[in-house]
């Protein structure tokens, strides 16, 4: 039985550990187990492998895009950008002849523009600290608050803000 490599978008390690082929045997057991699992597996299988052959067709420009879809000889890429689907667009040409020369009844290649969910920008957590003269405020203001049940969340929140401060500074 030939084993099935899913290099591109699926991050199969390559670590070549007993605990990664496990790992993968027991995924392609389950695959198997389920009759309609079962029935993708060779279409997983072909998708790879035109995956891999496009890689290697445009090695530079490839490495960004992905295989979508396969059917009746039309070829559907993604690309993660509109300016990387300009360039992939003038390499189509040489594309389809390498893929036809490697045995890929490939008629027509088709180019959708899709941005990945992984480059959202996260924005890094703001980390404050209070100066020796801010905490010393907040410290007269609790002390200042007249005793009632409106004031005792609030006393609390500054309490927890002046002890914060003072085991930052004592680090």
């Amino acid at each position: 039985m030939r084993k099935l490599s899913f290099s591109s978008s699926f991050g199969q390690a390559k670590t070549g550990s007993k605990f990664s082929r496990a790992v993968s045997r027991d995924a392609s057991d389950f695959l198997r187990g389920d009759d309609k699992m079962a029935a993708l597996l060779p279409t997983l299988g072909r998708m790879a492998a035109l995956q891999k052959q496009c890689g290697i067709g445009l090695p530079s420009m490839f490495a960004a895009c992905e295989v979508l879809h396969f059917d009746a000889g039309q070829l559907v890429l993604s690309a993660p950008n509109a300016a990387l689907a300009t360039k992939l667009k003038q390499q189509l040409p040489k594309l389809q002849s390498y893929l036809l020369a490697e045995n890929w009844q490939v008629n027509g290649i088709r180019i959708k523009v899709q941005v990945s969910q992984n480059l959202k920008k996260i924005t890094p957590v703001k980390q404050f600290s209070l100066t020796p003269e801010a905490a010393s405020a907040f410290s007269n203001l609790a002390v200042s608050l007249e005793e009632s049940p409106r004031n005792e969340a609030l006393k609390a929140a500054l309490a927890a803000l002046v002890g914060r401060y003072k085991e930052q500074s004592n680090r």
